[in-house]
């Protein structure tokens, strides 16, 4: 028996297998053997090593009739060794001249299974000396003595030594058991970890002879680490990869501990992985690969991976204090970790990847805010947009939203200034409001101009002039992109109206011209119910005190009928620097002198109001000192819906505990509000307890409080939250219509899914006229592959389909393109592959398709047009129609045999039963299966909604109708011979015809 067996696998290493080979030959040990396992190499492997072994018996040739992997050929020649001590050698490594002896007599010592030992690496293709060094230093790490399940500790959780097979010796006997519990399948590239996580974990004892350093590894022989590769094999290393992961998670079973050291192995080795494809793929190429890692391992890692690497690269750009500039790749990161949210994972897995998320967010937020200061402060004019929550904000760089009350705010929004930055007032925003920004800017900017307005309050930059309300305002709707052109408010049409003046305020308006009482200043303040006289009064007399040179602009502005409001201004910075000195010294004294303990909120705001009056009288001030400032009036533009989108985000795992989510997604307006949230209801009744259903409705005009009542009636259910979503202003651009009067303009809010929830991947949309009657976790689990959607058959379409004439037919081949016309599908129960669909087609082409009225179903038309032949179609059962107008036997019945019979055989189990059509069972008692749509009803808290909606249709039937008044007598009856003279040259219902009736009736009494 050979003291030691060395198994080296050999796949076509012609250049280095000789010299592999005489390394070995060559050991001052020399009872050894060489098992070569050629593993169908295609080069001159195989005759070099038979020549080789033809002259020294030491050496056996075993031959793999197929290539096997690397994993595999090991096996092979650990069952065929005979040693006392095992060594794994690559084909294109060597070894040094006393390394086996010095191995074998250190297992010799003790009685140790595995013993890990030293390298000593040589760079090969023009690998750096840094890249050398560090490798070596990591692998040389000493280890530590003791049991096998420390070593893993340390090698699979700790990161403190690596899991290469080559670079441990095994006691054989140990060796050969451990490689027959191992897989027989083809592993390759991370079959290391494998191999050393069952090795590791069965061993008893383990110890290091880092010391012996007598492996020579040939770093950056073949591939390298930095080699170029294309997406295709990133795709065979991610299958690679996944295959060793497989079989250590295989090996690892419901073992508690071994699943705890996998855990720790497959993330170390899918960041290795990872580290390729940031690394060695093209950017070109980067974006397929990353689709397939994602594929791969699913997108709960390839959100974590991704993010690692934006996290990575902000890190450097924030210790070094720079900003990144035109880093294209790092731009590309940024826009590929946006693409893959959490989906698809385990719950671990989820939680690594929100936390990834988060740390990104954190230092990118650092690089925003880098960038913002540098952006902003490089502009010759700010105007600061003083807000203290969360608001829509143009494209501008001039317009500069800063977040008032910085100081106290529970959360600090991201990409604006903060007023409590540099020498700052933000502590007493409570009482100075908008204030606190404008004394931020006098303490803390350069600019040649400083401007303030308000989130809900802009200037009108524009040329046009537009009508104004009756307090003088332009009143807008939102903030967008629309808005900003219509407004003027883009930094180009801002720079070219300021730079021509030194002030701009808001118009002087006629305070006599408003809608109510007020005529003077002093009366507007009078006539505030929230504001004290005392006040007012007391504030102009601290103007006087402090500047008397003011007493007649004081009364000019107190007893006069105009003035500016809304505290808006541009002023060239010395200008503003002397209205600031002027002003807050007033106001502070004023707050001085003033007990507002028991102020009520409003009232607490006063400084706040007192400046708008101060402003006034400075100006005023200035004008009548003959001051050559040019000015310049601009008309205010109030904006209605102001406040920010809200973003949906994903849930934690922890947030959710840790159950699969289920999203479902709804439509509906103010009105649907009781349709909706039955239909909710009926499907939470019966829906699994072992997953969690993120409900979403795309909302239009549901006041808070309705929202507030189902999410607390939708409270008994632990396993779901409720969340809307103003889905109005993403679709207000779009000239909308539908051509069937009973369905509303919400039936285009799923088009909006795949933007509104770019966390999911795969989304339930229902309709909210349904009554759920099944699992519906059982309908999302539905597998689509690459098809864009899972639906029914319309048997409502089928059916016109076959009707005489053909009309139906030809609209569907001809407008809608379909190739099958009854694969036309009902889009009211709908499992979305989100994916595919942003893939396919961006949100927007969506919505604009959907404004084309040559659709008969507008939004359902547009989905099989784009999606035919990417469809899963679900049993009907999953949509069963009810009966409207007799539907079934009018038209359903014309459908093709098979598929009416199938729809019959789903109306006996209705998974889901779809009240579309005309016939509601709020509407109309007649309706068909109106007794289980009742049933879910009752239980819900606007049952009594329903109900009188019901009622008012049933009175409104019962009511007797109002007979119709008798017709005037005909002027010419309809026998009369005068008839075929009048009708050629008074047609029928012409206003010629109505004017000689009315002629004939006077001459003759009537």
């Amino acid at each position: 028996m050979p003291k030691v067996s060395i198994v080296i696998p050999a796949y076509n290493v012609e250049n280095y297998i000789g010299a592999c080979l005489k390394s070995v030959l060559n050991q001052t040990l020399k009872d050894i053997e060489a098992i070569v396992v050629n593993d169908c190499s295609s080069d001159s492997t195989e005759r070099i090593i038979q020549e080789i072994a033809s002259t020294d018996s030491r050496v056996k040739v075993i031959a793999h009739e197929s290539n096997q992997k690397l994993h595999l050929a090991r096996k092979t020649g650990v069952e065929a060794a005979n040693g006392e001590v095992l060594i794994f050698l690559d084909g294109d490594d060597a070894l040094a001249p006393d390394f086996c002896e010095r191995i074998y007599e250190r297992m010799s010592e003790d009685a140790v299974d595995v013993l890990h030992y030293g390298v000593t690496v040589v760079a090969e293709n023009g690998l750096s000396e840094h890249e050398r060094s560090t490798f070596e230093a990591f692998v040389n790490k000493p280890s530590l003595s003791g049991t096998g399940m420390e070593s893993a500790q340390r090698i699979f959780i700790d990161y403190a030594e690596d899991w290469r097979t080559v670079q441990r010796a095994y006691r054989a006997s140990f060796a050969k058991k451990a490689f027959a519990k191992m897989t027989n399948e083809k592993l390759n590239r991370a079959e290391d970890a494998y191999e050393t996580f069952v090795l590791v974990t069965s061993a008893g004892a383990v110890d290091g002879l880092e010391s012996c350093k007598g492996y020579i590894y040939h770093y950056g022989r073949g591939i390298t680490g930095e080699s170029a590769i294309d997406a295709n094999t990133f795709l065979t290393f991610s299958r690679n990869f996944k295959g060793c992961i497989d079989a250590t998670e295989g090996y690892a079973g419901a073992n508690e501990i071994l699943s705890y050291l996998c855990s720790g192995m497959k993330r170390k080795a899918i960041e290795l992985l990872a580290n390729d494809w940031l690394v060695r793929v093209a950017d070109s190429e980067k974006n397929r690969a990353a689709q397939y890692f994602a594929e791969v391992f699913g997108s709960a890692i390839a959100d974590r991976e991704f993010f690692r690497f934006v996290r990575d690269r902000a890190y450097e750009y924030v210790s070094a204090n720079s900003l990144p500039e035109n880093d294209k790749q790092f731009e590309l990161l940024k826009t590929i970790a946006a693409k893959y949210f959490a989906d698809e994972g385990e719950p671990a897995e989820f939680e690594q990847a929100w936390d990834m998320r988060d740390q990104a967010a954190l230092h990118v937020g650092e690089l925003d805010d880098a960038r913002r200061d540098e952006r902003y402060g490089n502009q010759d004019i700010r105007i600061l947009v003083a807000a203290h929550k969360e608001v829509q904000l143009f494209d501008s760089d001039i317009l500069q939203p800063i977040q008032v009350g910085s100081a106290w705010a529970v959360k600090r929004f991201p990409g604006v200034l903060q007023d409590d930055a540099g020498e700052n007032i933000s502590t007493l925003n409570s009482s100075y409001c908008e204030l606190t920004a404008q004394y931020w800017a006098w303490k803390n900017l350069e600019s040649e101009y400083v401007g303030l307005c308000h989130y809900r309050r802009y200037f009108d930059f524009s040329e046009c002039e537009h009508e104004e309300n009756g307090w003088g305002e332009v009143m807008a709707q939102r903030v967008d992109s629309a808005s900003q052109v219509e407004y003027g408010l883009d930094d180009e049409t801002i720079r070219n109206v300021v730079s021509n003046y030194d002030v701009i305020t808001t118009r002087f308006q006629d305070i006599r011209d408003f809608p109510d009482e007020a005529e003077t200043p002093s009366d507007q303040w009078h006539y505030a119910a929230s504001l004290h006289d005392e006040d007012f009064i007391n504030c102009m007399a601290i103007v006087e005190d402090m500047h008397p040179e003011y007493e007649q602009d004081i009364e000019t502005f107190v007893r006069g009928n105009h003035a500016c409001f809304c505290n808006m201004f541009i002023m060239r910075k010395p200008i503003f620097d002397e209205y600031c000195t002027w002003l807050f010294p007033i106001l502070e004294r004023f707050c001085a002198i003033t007990d507002m303990s028991l102020y009520s909120k409003e009232a607490l705001r006063t400084p706040g109001h007192l400046s708008e009056r101060l402003l006034n009288i400075f100006l005023i001030h200035k004008k009548r000192e003959g001051v050559d400032w040019k000015f310049k009036e601009l008309q205010c533009v109030h904006f209605e819906d102001p406040d920010k989108v809200a973003k949906l985000e994903p849930y934690r795992p922890s947030e959710i505990g840790m159950l699969p989510v289920v999203p479902v997604v709804f439509a509906a307006d103010g009105n649907y509000v009781p349709m909706v949230t039955t239909t909710i209801y009926s499907m939470l009744r019966n829906a699994s307890t072992d997953r969690f259903y993120d409900i979403v409705i795309l909302s239009r005009g549901i006041s808070w409080e309705k929202q507030e009542t189902m999410r607390q009636f939708f409270a008994q259910f632990e396993n779901t939250r409720l969340r809307f979503y103003d889905a109005a202003r993403l679709v207000a651009v779009y000239d909308l219509s539908t051509n069937n009067e009973h369905i509303g303009i919400e039936t285009y809010y799923r088009f909006l899914i795949q933007d509104v929830m770019p966390f999911y991947n795969k989304v339930v949309y229902l309709d909210s006229d349904l009554i759920v009657q099944d699992n519906v976790a059982e309908l999302y689990d539905t597998v689509l592959g690459d098809n864009l959607i899972a639906a029914t058959h319309d048997i409502d379409y089928q059916g016109n389909l076959n009707v005489k004439g053909g009309k139906r037919l030809q609209y569907t081949q001809e407008i809608l393109g379909m190739k099958h016309p009854y694969d036309y599908f009902q889009a009211g129960v709908l499992v979305l592959n989100t994916r595919a669909m942003r893939d396919l087609m961006p949100m927007h082409d969506w919505l604009a398709a959907a404004t084309n009225d040559v659709y008969i179903y507008n939004d359902q038309d547009i989905l099989n047009k784009y999606c035919e032949g990417r469809v899963v179609f679900l049993d009907q059962s999953w949509n069963v129609m009810n009966d409207c107008g007799g539907r079934i036997n009018n038209v359903f019945k014309n459908a093709p045999n098979d598929s009416f019979d199938k729809f019959n055989a789903a109306r006996f189990h209705e998974r889901i039963i779809h009240y579309a059509g005309y016939q509601k069972p709020w509407s109309d008692p007649a309706t068909d299966r109106q007794e289980v749509y009742w049933s879910y009803a009752r239980e819900t808290p606007f049952y009594e909604d329903l109900i009188s909606r019901l009622a008012k249709v049933i009175a409104a039937a019962q009511m007797p109708k109002t007979p119709e008044p008798p017709k005037p007598p005909k002027a010419i009856r309809e026998d009369n011979p005068i008839r075929k003279i009048a009708d050629p040259l008074l047609p029928m219902d012409s206003t010629r015809r109505e004017v000689a009736k009315a002629v004939v009736r006077k001459m003759r009494g009537l």
